[in-house]
């Protein structure tokens, strides 16, 4: 009889073991909690505004700011977190090149429009030969910053540059402007040193700044409003989560849509 007992017990603490192991970040049964990475405006306060939505659905989403870059994507593929959403595409393609992490987007949410922004000038009617403008110093966010400043007039970049444009390919530079490379959540700090500054949209938003004060703005018809729309991002393989199905129908949805559009005044623009 003890040895029977044991038998069940024994068999017991196994179930009961595998149930724990099955609400782990893969395999087994549904996790209810979804903890997500995010730049805090406007991705969190998005974020926010789904809580309720996937409550109902049985999830509860758990937001964990960021202030930089890279964080969110090594938290996101060492399993820390479920998803990201802070970045675009060009971005996740050049973390996952140079840092051998295997993350995939699974859905565009918004995008935001690149603002030039004055510092110690306020125009470009007044923009001196030498002066300083700052741009964001990754790869991605950089060619985009130098193609904003090409379609303000600013300088000419080599034909076939394109989305990878380097401070190298600019063939023209009428006012031999001097291009000062500083990691993108320093920007906002750099304008009282500089002349001017191009401005990821979440961080210029963190700093207070309008893109409609901004000097020079990416046309929303241009290839950027596409190519840069900031994405949820998972691990490779839980694209199909169901956690994650959740989140993406909520973030889509018409309630989203709205408030990006009411709270943002053109700073942020959905893109669905």
């Amino acid at each position: 009889m003890k040895k029977s007992f044991s038998l069940v017990l024994a068999a017991l603490l196994a179930v009961f073991a595998l149930a724990g192991c099955s609400n782990g970040s893969s395999g087994g049964a549904e996790k209810t909690v979804i903890k997500v990475g995010a730049s805090p405006s406007p991705h969190a306060e998005i974020l926010e505004q789904v809580v309720d939505n996937l409550a109902e659905k049985g999830y509860t989403l758990e937001i964990v700011e960021y202030t930089d870059y890279v964080q969110p994507n090594l938290a996101l593929e060492s399993g820390d977190l479920d998803a990201n959403y802070f970045q675009h595409k060009p971005y996740l393609e050049d973390f996952n090149e140079k840092n051998g992490t295997h993350l995939v987007p699974v859905a565009d949410i918004h995008y935001e429009p690149y603002g030039l922004y004055a510092g110690k000038t306020k125009s470009l009617d007044e923009l001196k030969d030498g002066a300083t403008i700052a741009v964001p110093n990754d790869a991605s966010n950089e060619a985009r910053a130098l193609l904003l400043l090409e379609a303000a007039g600013l300088i000419k970049l080599k034909p076939e540059a394109g989305l990878l444009a380097t401070v190298m390919d600019i063939e023209e530079n009428p006012k031999n402007l001097k291009i000062m490379e500083i990691e993108a959540a320093q920007l906002p700090r750099s304008l009282p040193d500089v002349d001017m500054a191009v401005i990821n949209g979440n961080y210029a938003l963190d700093a207070g700044l309008s893109i409609k004060d901004a000097l020079a703005v990416e046309d929303k018809e241009s290839i950027a409003a596409e190519r840069y729309a900031n994405i949820l991002v998972v691990k490779e393989g839980n694209e199909n989560n169901p956690g994650i199905l959740a989140l993406i129908e909520a973030l889509r949805s018409e309630e989203v849509r709205k408030y990006i559009n009411d709270s943002f005044n053109g700073s942020a623009i959905p893109m669905f």
